[in-house]
């Protein structure tokens, strides 16, 4: 087993390509973890935030939400049958950084959301063309079609590797240098972002230029079975989405908490996910898909449910280190990186009960 799964990574370290794509994938996910979970936070702050109300801020989100679904959509068309993938990852990640760069300095209500509608709107696209990107590259690399799925989900891996460490420094930005410190963190990272994919990744013909007439987004979804996979997959990222705006103004306002609560939620939480994404990605090469995503739409429901009755901040956390240990080891018996993972539990779950001093008095 240990021996069959070191032969599967072993391309992604091998292959230069697959290389890049592990650095973009961290970049990109530096970025968003820093934003993220504070975004409802700054929204709604009166102090150094954006000051909005809870209606305003609704607004605020749909409207730069639509914003980034037209654009990219729109975007997206063009990548396949005009201009290259990184072009459009050059494009997305210069959107970022400006994009962030303005949320650092402006609390303009209707400017916010010009900067949020129009800019990041092309900032959108970055995230779907990194993995068109990878699929792409898995393709050309000679690697199996039935293995796509564990590289695909390797490199999302990464990409959640980010979020074990993104929040809990956000947390301490947030608190040492205001939002005006996390914004230009997440600008930064989608500089570097931006100089990556300038260095590393090749000019490319757009996969569809070939073809005579692509079919448009209406022709494809009037198929049944992908629309329904397509409203499977807004339910499914609309309930991470409200839940990731809402947990932090959970956190502060309804449970009393404060952002190292926050920047502990949201870094230990990745730290399962890793393990859990390698386990997935081998089990879809294995056994149905349809299957493993109805079991995650459960525990989803499961995961709400649980949410609507805490009554204090370090009821999110994860649970005491026993019970992981017993359900780590029930769950994850054939993988190798469990004790590990276990192990790294263990060191986080004694680091969450330090205090957060920013700068410790010597």
């Amino acid at each position: 087993m240990i021996r069959s799964l070191f032969q599967r990574c072993l391309p992604l370290f091998t292959n230069r390509g697959f290389r890049v794509l592990l650095l973009l994938n961290v970049l990109l996910g530096l970025a968003y973890s820093f934003v993220g979970p504070f975004m409802s936070m700054f929204g709604t702050s009166t102090d150094k935030g954006a000051g909005m109300t809870p209606l305003h801020f609704g607004v605020f989100m749909t409207i730069t939400a639509l914003g980034g679904v037209v654009i990219g959509t729109v975007l997206a068309h063009y990548s396949d049958t005009h201009f290259s993938r990184r072009r459009m990852l050059l494009w997305g990640s210069l959107a970022g950084a400006l994009g962030y760069l303005g949320y650092a300095f402006e609390r303009d209500f209707y400017s916010l959301l010009i900067i949020g509608t129009l800019v990041l709107g092309v900032s959108s696209i970055t995230f779907s063309q990194l993995f068109a990107h990878a699929r792409e590259a898995i393709l050309h690399s000679g690697i199996p079609a039935k293995e796509m799925p564990f590289y695909t989900n390797a490199f999302r891996m990464f990409f959640a590797l980010s979020w074990t460490v993104g929040p809990a420094i956000a947390s301490w930005v947030m608190v040492v240098f205001s939002y005006k410190g996390l914004f230009l963190c997440a600008a930064g990272c989608f500089v570097m972002l931006f100089i990556a994919v300038w260095l590393h990744v090749p000019e490319a013909p757009p996969p569809g230029e070939k073809k005579a007439r692509a079919e448009s987004m209406f022709q494809v979804l009037g198929r049944g079975d992908v629309f329904a996979h397509f409203i499977g997959f807004v339910l499914v990222f609309a309930s991470g989405t409200i839940g990731m705006m809402n947990l932090p103004l959970l956190v502060m306002q309804t449970l009393g908490g404060n952002e190292r609560d926050v920047g502990i939620i949201y870094s230990i939480a990745p730290l399962f996910e890793l393990p859990f994404m390698l386990y997935v990605g081998i089990l879809a090469t294995r056994r149905s898909q349809a299957g493993i995503i109805r079991v995650g739409v459960a525990i989803l429901v499961f995961y709400y449910g649980l949410l609507c009755v805490v009554q204090a901040p370090w009821q999110i956390f994860p649970p005491p280190p026993p019970m992981p240990l017993l359900l780590w080891r029930w769950i994850l018996p054939p993988l190798p990186v469990s004790s590990q993972c276990l192990r790294m539990y263990l060191h986080c779950w004694r680091w969450m009960q330090r205090p957060f001093v920013p700068f410790p008095h010597r």
